[in-house]
């Protein structure tokens, strides 16, 4: 037989068997600091699982009964205030930071720029510039600068460079409210 700190493993089993306990509903079982751990860590496994008592001079481990469940962490949900949710329910909207944002669908290649609809959703903007080389978008926030009467500097593409949904940004002091009477305004 093998030998561990002097004992054999037969010694060691018919003292486990001596000091036998009955299944409770929690069990503390103690590893072995001096036994190595198999490379596939089934050892440990084997031995954490077993009905055997502590062994001297070993790390504790908890166990739990096979019928009880682990308590479960309970997720709280943040809501944030109905005036809030109100606010960014139109195409104009102010982030986080407190810029001002338009929700804008682009229709680049047409005859002349103008804002054909302002929706719950978004502003629709025609452009009269083809959508290549960035074209479009710069003819965009030139259209935009002159309608909100604003310099080309305080509007800028935050997102959707390639596409026809975008997100145009605005710092200025306009509040939301006024952009999108502009933009009604505009749009007739």
């Amino acid at each position: 037989m093998f030998s561990r700190s002097g004992l054999t493993t037969a010694g060691v089993f018919i003292r486990l068997l001596k000091s036998f306990q009955p299944l409770g509903a929690v069990t503390l079982h103690r590893l072995p600091d001096s036994v190595p751990a198999h490379p596939c860590g089934q050892l440990d496994v084997l031995r954490s699982r077993s009905r055997l008592p502590p062994l001297p001079g070993a790390p504790w481990i908890r166990r739990y009964h096979r019928n009880t469940q682990m308590p479960k962490k309970v997720k709280e949900v943040k809501r944030q205030p109905a005036a809030a949710e109100a606010e960014a329910s139109g195409p104009v909207t102010r982030d986080k930071s407190g810029t001002v944002t338009i929700t804008v669908h682009a229709k680049p290649g047409s005859k002349h720029s103008s804002i054909t609809e302002v929706s719950a959703v978004e502003v629709g903007v025609s452009i009269a510039a083809p959508p290549t080389d960035g074209e479009a978008n710069a003819e965009l926030i030139r259209y935009l600068a002159e309608v909100l009467e604003l310099k080309k500097s305080h509007i800028s593409l935050d997102k959707g460079c390639r596409s026809r949904d975008k997100l145009i940004r605005v710092d200025s002091c306009l509040s939301p409210e006024e952009v999108l009477r502009r933009l009604k305004q505009a749009a007739g």
